[in-house]
């Protein structure tokens, strides 16, 4: 009789627990209006990677994209099927998406009414925190991957930011800027460079992350970069 009770305690906890990645979709879906969709994800585990044989290989060691791409420069984070123009807010949608495929990183269509980013390599990206946090600028959410954090602005257009770089008299070549028709990859995807994680997470409860001016982002990290006193090469890895 205990044992029978154990195993309906084990499958009600089962039931009720819902994957990482579906709530994440869904409080930005429902919760903050932000479009998404899932992005095509990575190889099943073990599995043998492209023309190689089962025992060897580089399957054997890491997993790669499962687009058909051998060459992908971004394993795991980048939308296929369904493509970038299928994101929604639709909580069915989302649900049916996730459903299918639970461990689908979320992917975040950017532009429009969505929010913005700004991304620079990690390294860099932890150094200008730093710096920015002792002159008490306002920041709003910062995505991390092992790789490049990308800084969470509101949404601009490509005319606005071309205005923005315009009048700069120099940008770190570092930067790179996800605006209107770009995608970003959001916690607490899984990808071929590493885990997505918030270094600066939304805070919990709001009805929406607030999101700072790209301009006034830009503004910082380009006086970061260039008061810096090796001459900004912290901005450039």
């Amino acid at each position: 009789m205990r044992e029978i009770l154990g195993r309906r305690r084990r499958l009600r906890f089962r039931r009720r627990r819902r994957p990482a990645h579906l709530d994440a979709a869904l409080l930005c879906a429902t919760e903050w209006d932000w479009p998404v969709l899932p992005g095509v994800g990575l190889e099943a585990a073990g599995g043998t990677s492209r023309g190689e044989a089962p025992g060897g290989g580089r399957g054997d060691r890491e997993r790669g994209c499962a687009c058909p791409d051998p060459e992908c420069v971004v394993p795991g984070a980048h939308p296929f099927d369904p493509g970038l123009l299928a994101a929604s807010t639709d909580e069915r949608l989302v649900r049916w998406w996730w459903g299918n495929r639970p461990d689908a990183p979320v992917l975040l269509a950017t532009g429009g009414r969505a929010p913005c980013a700004v991304s620079l390599p990690a390294v860099a990206a932890a150094r200008a925190l730093s710096v920015l946090d002792r002159r008490e600028m306002r920041l709003g959410p910062v995505v991390a991957t092992p790789t490049r954090w990308s800084l969470l602005v509101a949404p601009y257009t490509l005319e606005q930011l071309g205005e923005l770089l315009y009048v700069k008299d120099c940008v770190p070549s570092s930067l790179r800027f996800h605006g209107e028709g770009g995608y970003l990859v959001l916690p607490p995807s899984d990808t071929g460079t590493g885990q997505v994680r918030w270094e600066r997470a939304p805070l919990a409860g709001s009805a929406s992350p607030w999101l700072p001016d790209v301009e006034a982002v830009v503004d910082a990290l380009v006086e970061a970069s260039t008061s810096a006193p090796d001459g900004g090469s912290r901005l450039r890895y």
